[in-house]
């Protein structure tokens, strides 16, 4: 087993998740629609459950689809150890002295 060092990086932007949030918007615009024509019908309680069960059921899976896709955009990359130098192999105490001679 190799005990380097890795970086972890996540490369998710707000583009990747942008459609689940549109689709989670239209159900729940739609659930919203549902439950307005179950109130014209006078049944309040049947309209009331469907929002509820709707976003009951919707909220599993818009979870489910950010975890993955928030699992497919982490990546762990093997740094690769810097040759030893002076500054790496203790503490520096003058941070100026550093800028000097690397200058």
């Amino acid at each position: 087993m190799d005990n380097g060092k890795y970086r972890f990086t996540c490369t998710l932007t707000f583009g990747d998740i942008y459609g689940q949030i549109i689709v989670w918007l239209v159900i729940l615009i739609i659930s919203l629609a549902a439950s307005l024509a179950l109130m014209g019908a006078r049944q309040p309680i049947f309209a009331l459950a469907t929002v509820g069960l709707i976003l009951v059921l919707s909220l599993p899976f818009l979870l489910f689809a950010f975890v993955t896709t928030l699992l497919n955009h982490i990546e762990f990359e093997m740094v690769e150890d810097a040759p030893a130098t002076a500054s790496s192999m203790g503490k520096n105490l003058n941070p100026q002295a550093s800028v000097q001679t690397a200058g």
